[in-house]
């Protein structure tokens, strides 16, 4: 019996930023984010949208567009670094609002009898949840899972993360009927606790705010959506990790040079070309070239096999978040997404082929594992339309930009959305007081 995804869908807000737009206002050479890094656009919530709603709307998709039955999906997992509430998950939200529009359907609270949870570990946080969802299917091969990768990448304003923002979310569901791709179940895997990205609470004394009332306590706790982060020790973090996290892979398998066996290489990738950028010590060690200057890494960057190498294995993968940015989360499988709609577009046949996925969450943890495309995987990729969808969005303005980032703007900036909402926060209620509450707008 074989265990991995049966089915994928996924959400990518309506509204972008163009990234030569950005660069302009912000003083910074275009062609640096977009040849340099491979940034083109910035997908970006409008006013209503967060976390929840991105969910919301894959969940949805994934059950109307593969005519599921919500009552057999046992668990809804949730990989996020966005959540809303430090209790009530925000996988919660996203079920209670989908349950609502299947009610005429299906009945009263169709997931009655579904375990939901979020799960926390930076950007591996769904990568988490797929691997704790197939061990779950591979003990109750009967039963079926679906886990939601969905985050909003929200850095300071002018920041030096800033053109890296972006946001959406991926649902995939996990059963024994692996129609797209079936999962391995040999996981490398690296962990080390470094501060190189994080979002801790940040203290503030009650004097240094502007009207704070008598009752607030001396020292005040604030919770922000930007992170702390120091860019070029993640990115060693994240180099660091997935080496150690692919030599367990191959002590697990006994395999020389997995890679070379694989299809396409999937990476989280917090900006495009990052994958490839990584990979090259990886790639340097399989084949026996020197790493040690900043000098050599770029000489094997830019020699023609790995280039070569890019080209077949990773460049497809890349061209998703070229378009969105970085999604968190999601970014690992929007790449999956990207490089199997862009076989499927080209007609090339995968079935049988086997994909390397590396994760990375900061703080730090990478995971390595292996899929195999499945014999209906074209029937599974038939329902995305990817890049077609990712055409019809929404250009926005640099100031309408700023607004929305700042939480500026009341109304939302697309007066046609359609889809999941915020309606509005309880603020008076003390027994309520912060509960968020969403609708449907048909």
């Amino acid at each position: 019996m074989t265990f991995g995804i049966e089915a994928a869908s996924y959400y990518v807000p309506s509204l972008y930023l163009e990234i030569k737009e950005l660069a302009e206002n912000r003083g910074i050479e275009p062609a640096k984010l977009e040849k340099g890094l491979g940034l083109h656009k910035m997908g970006f919530p409008d006013v209503h949208e967060d976390a929840a709603t991105f969910a919301a709307e894959a969940l949805l998709k994934l059950i109307e567009d593969y005519q599921l039955n919500p009552k057999e999906i046992a668990r809804i997992y949730l990989g996020t670094e966005s959540a809303l509430d430090a209790a009530k998950p925000t996988a919660s939200y996203a079920m209670q609002m989908v349950e609502e529009v299947l009610e005429s359907e299906f009945g009263s609270r169709c997931f009655r009898n579904c375990d939901v949870v979020d799960m926390t570990f930076a950007c591996i946080g769904a990568v988490d949840a797929l691997h704790n969802s197939l061990d779950f299917v591979r003990a109750n091969p009967d039963k079926k899972a679906v886990v939601i990768a969905s985050d909003y990448a929200k850095y300071e304003l002018a920041s030096s993360g800033e053109y890296t923002q972006g946001g959406g979310a991926v649902a995939v569901l996990i059963s024994s009927k692996p129609d797209l791709i079936e999962i391995e179940n040999t996981w490398g895997i690296a962990t080390e606790s470094v501060f190189d990205f994080f979002k801790p609470r940040r203290h503030f004394k009650k004097e240094e705010l502007v009207n704070a009332p008598e009752s607030y306590p001396e020292k005040i706790e604030v919770f922000t959506d930007e992170p702390v982060f120091d860019g070029q020790y993640s990115n060693q973090c994240y180099q660091d990790r997935i080496r150690e996290a692919y030599e367990h892979y191959k002590e697990l398998t006994g395999k020389d040079k997995p890679y070379e066996n694989w299809k396409y290489l999937i990476f989280h990738l917090p900006y495009a070309f990052h994958g490839k950028r990584v990979f090259t010590e990886i790639y340097s060690l399989e084949n026996g070239l020197s790493y040690a200057t900043p000098e050599e890494q770029k000489a094997v960057a830019k020699s023609e096999e790995y280039i070569s190498f890019i080209n077949e294995k990773i460049e497809k993968s890349q061209r998703a978040s070229s378009e969105i940015g970085n999604m968190y989360t999601a970014s690992i499988f929007m790449a999956m997404l990207s490089a199997l709609q862009t076989s499927f577009n080209e007609n090339e046949e995968l079935k049988g082929q086997e994909i390397g996925f590396l994760g990375y969450g900061s703080g730090s943890k990478s995971k390595v594992f292996t899929g195999k495309v499945s014999e209906n995987w074209k029937n599974v990729v038939a329902k995305w339309n990817l890049f077609d969808e990712l055409k019809n969005r929404r250009s926005i303005n640099f100031e309408a930009y700023e607004k929305l980032h700042r939480k500026q703007l009341k109304e939302s900036v697309n007066e046609n959305f359609k889809g999941f909402g915020l309606k509005y926060v309880e603020l008076e209620n003390p027994v309520l007081k912060g509960a968020r509450y969403y609708h449907y707008q048909k």
